[in-house]
């Protein structure tokens, strides 16, 4: 539906285990921050969402399927795009990868109901749908007062 929204990671000690491996709960909790990543890129929080317009996105699955570890100080690249929008749910995907040896440590999806602050399932606002769908705009890397010559 999308391209892909790229953030950037360092792992942090506390999100290692005893072994020097990245914890498997925290991939989720990065899912997490890319979502949010790929809405201010688009123009809106959750925050906003969910006061300015009562909605709010519920996690009704997740998925996660680990191919390879991340480690202590490891630049990890998450990748975020939305696969589905449907009226009253939207499904995201990701991707967290490790540019320096080109692996690819992780995939997976998460699926969110749209519900209103008293927990009742509602119909996505257009205006989010719409931002959702629109490409994200890069700014241009040469202004024309600052074109190579």
């Amino acid at each position: 539906m999308n391209e892909w929204h790229e953030t950037e990671i360092r792992v942090r000690y506390a999100e290692t285990d005893q072994m020097g491996i990245v914890h498997h709960s925290n991939y989720l909790v990065w899912f997490e921050y890319g979502r949010s990543e790929f809405c201010r890129a688009r123009g809106f929080s959750y925050k906003e969402m969910e006061e300015k317009d009562n909605a709010l996105l519920v996690v009704a699955e997740v998925y996660c399927r680990y191919k390879s570890p991340a480690f202590y100080e490891d630049i990890l690249t998450l990748r975020t795009r939305v696969a589905e929008i449907r009226s009253r749910s939207i499904r995201f995907v990701y991707e967290i990868f490790r540019e320096a040896d080109q692996t690819l440590l992780a995939e997976g999806e998460t699926l969110h109901l749209v519900t209103d602050e008293n927990k009742k399932v509602r119909t996505l606002p257009e205006t989010y749908r719409a931002k959702l769908q629109q490409p994200v705009e890069l700014p241009d890397p040469f202004p024309e007062d600052e074109a190579p010559h």
